[in-house]
């Protein structure tokens, strides 16, 4: 079963605070949402998680050192241990947007 492709950019978001706010102009809400996705970097960054309650929790999540090797030269490489940003939706968000639990889970 294919998943339903949900797309939610920061520009959605702008449109609609805009909708909502109509006295802040559009330089404004830009610069919030600017400010508000920054400090979640930067928290996430100290090892640190973030939930925003109705929406979701953003953590850092440690991917291994592991070994590949180049298709082309055939020459294997080591790759360090990684991190990346890990975004678990809340159940009120999936339940809004009609998504089942396996949709966001990783």
């Amino acid at each position: 079963m294919k998943k339903p492709e949900q797309n939610f950019n920061k520009s959605d978001v702008a449109i609609h605070l805009s909708r909502k706010f109509p006295s802040l102009n559009d330089e404004v809400i830009i610069e919030g949402i600017d400010l508000v996705l920054q400090e979640i970097i930067n928290t996430v960054a100290l090892d640190k998680r973030v939930e925003i309650r109705g929406f979701g929790s953003f953590s850092k999540k440690t991917i291994r050192p592991r070994r590949f090797i180049n298709p082309k030269t055939k020459k294997e490489s080591y790759l360090g241990e990684t991190s990346i940003m890990h975004f678990k939706a809340s159940k009120k968000l999936l339940k809004t947007n009609g998504l089942s639990k396996n949709y966001c889970s990783n």
